[in-house]
């Protein structure tokens, strides 16, 4: 068991809207991301599957089949390779879960970021 305090967890500044902190554990990811309404994640696809929260504001993610706005308290699962986007609809704190571990995070090759 390890207790974390979000506050303790270097941010990362990955574009001009986008922040996060995250915590890898044997085999899931979480993240906590701070968001700057108007700024956009560009459309990405991974193999872990992902379940995110909206603690406040509101963002639209965009799939290949259409899109879904999820505001505070919202919580949208996303599967394995389903291609996604996201428009930052208000200054938003969210926090995603990721299984397996997100590799890509940790060795800094998630460079869809600065697309």
């Amino acid at each position: 068991m390890k207790l974390y305090r979000w506050s303790d967890i270097p941010e990362e500044q990955l574009n001009a809207s986008t922040r996060r902190r995250y915590i890898t554990a044997d085999r899931v990811t979480i993240g906590r991301f701070e968001l700057k309404a108007g700024g956009v994640v560009p459309s990405h696809a991974h193999e872990n599957e992902q379940v995110t929260t909206v603690v406040s504001g509101a963002l639209r993610f965009r799939f290949a089949d259409g899109e879904v706005v999820v505001r505070a308290g919202e919580v949208l699962q996303i599967p394995s390779w389903a291609e996604h986007g996201v428009d930052i609809l208000d200054d938003t704190v969210a926090i995603d879960v990721f299984c397996p571990v997100r590799s890509d995070w940790i060795a800094k090759t998630d460079d869809y970021f600065k697309s």
